[in-house]
């Protein structure tokens, strides 16, 4: 019989028969882009910029008249229980102080011991050495920044502890994925088989995604050859594509299968699979990457290259699950045929009998009960969300490993926190005079421990002070005293006068960062949200289904930021996940949280209701579709959502911060997704809606297209009973 197959049809069958020619190519990209990658990249950074911000403007004028002190610095901390004067001490710190002046690119070395502006504790146990380069933190050459360390290697004896702090040493501590990828794929290869209680479609899903994530690498790390790549984009990117690179894979993986034990041949199975499930993917695929790539709209470059980069990543995962698994599904595919010809009638369970259909009528019997529970569940998880202060996290949630985080506690210690942050102020146009007024407002403000002499640059035209706080650059007040020196203290001071004024350094820059994400997240979400509800409404020819959705993913949004802001910043439950410290969420947290959980959602959005949708077009009957729809998507969609977790959870095991808060937020939003809402507030929902679920205006019915996720009608997706097999 002839019959009508769609294109994703005809591909997944084309890819299963030359299988071996779609694995070539696969493996020639793939040492193509690996050796693109090592011949360009120029690896990760950690530079926020941010233009048109004070911060960023200050920088740009300080390039301009006094280059010399628009670099950032390097804090070398010494500590000696035994006195920082004792004779060898003075020394060994002297030497250093010599051999860091002669590094390239250093333009000024404070000794601790100097006449005036010497940074000696008041027990003279503890000093810093600050170290002025010419260069922003991640412009230092790496050789350079290794020259400084060498000498706080050969500084350090029994009696002189020498640790790096400040931008530059920062911007060297650099981590890739870790030990969490492995502990992920571990958890996931346990949870498929599980489900599938077979070798071969357990391990299909972790090749696809592994082929997937080593390519999408090579495709982010090429990247670095022409845009500022955040230094924790990496991780970022590798969670998102080990985590939905195995999702999509195995949802494909599952519908072959069960077109197999329906009686299908391999390659229509596949066929078949690409063309449903795949179709699937794709959609939700392309939720993920449309709202990583509106990033970039928000006027904040790091923050969208960071976007693009896991947009990439996603890509490359889609690309992966409907191009290479069929044909990895043509080489293995016969294991599986062979299973289900040993299958027999009696091992079959069919939906109607199991847990999850009695689940879905108890649900349809009480509908009001369980929306009702499961609201309140997560409107409780969300109550923290509310008191959600964003910020940048200070060195002082480092690891105790790092260097970084010894000397901030080292520097906290003996001169306060705010001496890890110190505040720039810089001053154009101001005379020598008018500077030494402006210093007295700034040391008279509140939160403020002390004002430096200005320095001002050779023309005379300029000078910077820098002020520092008595709080920690991640704290509330910090951020207030950066507000209040800008909007009441400097105006004041330079009132009636030609000087214009800066408050800058990188305390300041996660300031305005933070504030700006602020202010363009209203217009984010609304952006998201929109192009999700105008793809569900295309998809689902409804009105109702894609508000529901909107609606419902902002609870398990907003679930997850609730429980982020409980850890992080309440410090509730934090020892567990390894945060060193309170703090605020790091800025950008909450909008790639956003992007790529909206996007995540549709996959069980479009997984749960297009099964339902079919029923529905079946039977007519909206209680009996919701019922049968739930049981034969529960055990995918509860599986697929553990790999999600357990491969999110393991990022908590980052020493990054920002990567633990980005790991729990995913990890929580898709456990709450996945259960509360896909198995019990979507079913309670439709069944009180009844027939408006399908409801659409017929003058809109006639204007949008149609696309079908339920196959385009082909025979084989035809009866609910074959959709239905089980896949246990």
């Amino acid at each position: 019989m002839n019959e009508q197959r769609s294109m994703l049809d005809r591909w997944g069958r084309f890819a299963f028969r030359k299988r071996w020619y779609v694995l070539a190519v696969w493996l020639v990209a793939g040492i193509g882009l690996g050796l693109t990658a090592r011949a360009i990249s120029q690896g990760t950074t950690n530079t926020l910029t941010l233009p048109g911000a004070e911060s960023q403007v200050a920088v740009d004028e300080l390039k301009s008249s006094f280059p010399e002190r628009s670099g950032d610095y390097a804090d070398v901390v010494f500590s000696a229980p035994g006195g920082i004067e004792a004779p060898d001490t003075r020394a060994a710190i002297e030497t250093l102080v010599d051999g860091a002046a002669g590094i390239p690119g250093v333009v000024a070395v404070s000794s601790p011991f100097a006449p005036t502006g010497g940074l000696i504790s008041e027990d003279r146990t503890v000093a810093i050495a600050r170290v002025q380069y010419s260069q922003g933190a991640d412009d230092v050459p790496a050789a350079d920044a290794k020259a400084l360390e060498t000498l706080a290697e050969e500084a350090r004896s029994e009696s002189l502890a020498v640790e790096l702090g400040g931008p530059v040493p920062a911007a060297q501590e650099r981590e890739g994925p870790n030990e969490s990828t492995v502990l992920a794929i571990i958890a996931a290869l346990i949870i498929l088989y599980i489900l599938f209680r077979a070798v071969t479609p357990t391990a299909l899903p972790i090749v696809s995604a592994m082929t997937g994530l080593a390519i999408g690498f090579a495709v982010i790390y090429s990247m670095t050859a022409a845009v500022d790549l955040s230094k924790f984009a990496p991780n970022i990117a590798a969670m998102l594509g080990l985590g939905v690179g195995i999702d999509y894979s195995l949802f494909i993986v599952a519908r072959f299968r069960e077109n197999v034990f329906s009686g299908h041949s391999a390659e229509e199975a596949a066929g078949i699979a690409i063309a449903t499930a795949g179709k699937s993917v794709a959609f939700a695929g392309g939720v993920v990457i449309v709202s990583l790539l509106g990033l970039g709209l928000m006027g904040i470059p790091f923050v969208g290259w960071i976007g693009l980069a896991s947009a990439a990543m996603v890509a490359v995962a889609v690309l992966a699950a409907l191009t290479l698994l069929p044909a990895l599904l043509g080489v293995t595919g016969g294991a599986i045929v062979r299973a289900a010809r040993r299958r027999t009638d009696a091992q079959r369970v069919a939906h109607e009998e199991s847990g999850w259909y009695h689940l879905g009528h108890a649900i349809m019997r009480r509908p009001y009960v369980f929306l009702g529970v499961s609201t309140l569940i997560l409107l409780v998880l969300s109550i923290p969300l509310l008191d959600m202060r964003l910020g940048s996290a200070d060195a002082g949630n480092n690891p105790t490993s790092t260097t970084t985080r010894r000397a901030y506690d080292y520097i906290a210690g003996a001169f306060g926190p705010g001496m890890n942050g110190p505040l720039q102020v810089v001053l154009s146009g101001a005379s020598a005079e008018q500077a030494a007024g402006i210093r007295e407002a700034v040391a008279a403000t509140p939160n403020v421990a002390s004002v430096s002499a200005p320095i001002v640059n050779a023309a005379g035209d300029m000078a910077v002070l820098s002020v520092v706080p008595a709080t920690s650059p991640q704290s509330a007040e910090t951020a207030d005293l950066v507000h209040t020196l800008r909007n009441d203290v400097l105006p004041t001071a330079t009132e009636n006068s030609a000087v214009e004024t800066y408050v800058a350094g990188a305390t300041a820059r996660g300031i305005d960062i933070a504030d700006r994400i602020s202010s363009r997240l209203p217009l984010f979400f609304s952006l998201v949200i929109g192009i999700s509800f105008l793809m569900l409404m295309v998809v689902f020819r409804s009105i109702m289904i894609p508000l529901k959705a909107a609606l419902m993913n902002l609870l398990s949004i907003g679930a997850a930021y609730g429980v982020v802001v409980a850890v992080f910043q309440w410090g509730w439950g934090g020892s567990l996940v390894g945060a060193g410290s309170t703090g605020p969420i790091e800025s950008f947290l909450p909008m790639m949280l956003f992007a790529v959980l909206f996007g995540l959602s549709m996959d069980y959005e479009v997984f749960l209701v297009s099964r339902i949708h079919e029923e529905y077009l079946s039977s007519k009957d909206n209680a009996v579709s919701v019922a049968r729809g739930l049981a034969s998507t529960a055990s995918v969609i509860t599986a697929a959502a553990a790999i999600m977790i357990v491969v999110f959870l393991s990022f908590v095991l980052n020493d990054q911060r920002v990567v633990k808060e980005f790991g729990l937020g995913l990890a929580v939003a898709v456990l709450v997704d996945a259960t509360v809402v896909r198995l019990l507030l979507v079913p309670a929902t439709m069944e009180l809606m009844g027939e408006w679920n399908w409801w659409l205006p017929r003058w809109l019915d006639r204007i949008i297209p149609r696309i079908s996720i339920e196959g385009d009608g082909h025979p084989a997706a035809a009866t609910s009973e074959d959709r239905a097999a089980n896949l246990t």
